[in-house]
């Protein structure tokens, strides 16, 4: 089967309160500002997500409350505090624990654990993804995959990198 995984870095954060948590911090004006572009591009994907899986952090939840309308209504959505900070191989197990009736998955994180992800699991892609890819995932970025298989298979080099969105680059 042709799944498809979305790994969605947090649209760029604020830095103005010293005294909050880095787990409380909100979107800053740039980052709320690409949240119409994200979910833009999301809306054309949105048949394709059956399950996101966020971070509880303030920066990721208001992401994923930005490009939650471009999403189906029946999609489930799990916002876990393992899922803050967590390195690319927790991810990868949140991933592989995915019932196989999921095809597609959307992932709202952090980096460097989904920068890492998204290396591990691309084995192929669209040249000017993989090129951005080997640069930086700026924040906002989102990263359209897709690989054959079960999700308990998902493995190192399994996934095909489609595309890699820049709110920065969108319309």
């Amino acid at each position: 089967m042709d799944r498809r995984l979305f790994v969605l870095r947090h649209a760029k954060s604020s830095w103005d309160d010293p005294s909050l948590a880095d787990h409380d911090r909100p979107l800053n004006d740039r980052g709320r500002d690409s949240l119409p572009k994200l979910h833009r591009a999301l809306t054309a994907h949105a048949d394709a997500i059956d399950v996101v899986l966020c971070s509880s952090a303030a920066r990721t939840v208001a992401t994923l409350d930005g490009v939650r309308g471009a999403l189906r209504e029946d999609v489930e959505v799990v916002v876990d505090a393992e899922l803050y900070g967590a390195g690319s191989g927790t991810w990868l197990e949140r991933c592989r624990e995915l019932d196989d009736e999921v095809g597609g998955a959307l992932l709202v994180g952090h980096n460097p654990g989904l920068e890492e992800l998204i290396g591990e699991l691309t084995g192929s892609g669209a040249a000017e993804a993989l090129d951005q890819l080997a640069t930086k995932v700026p924040t906002g970025a989102l990263a359209c995959c897709s690989f054959d298989g079960a999700w308990d298979q998902l493995a190192a080099g399994a996934c095909h990198l489609d595309a890699l969105l820049i709110p920065k680059r969108l319309p």
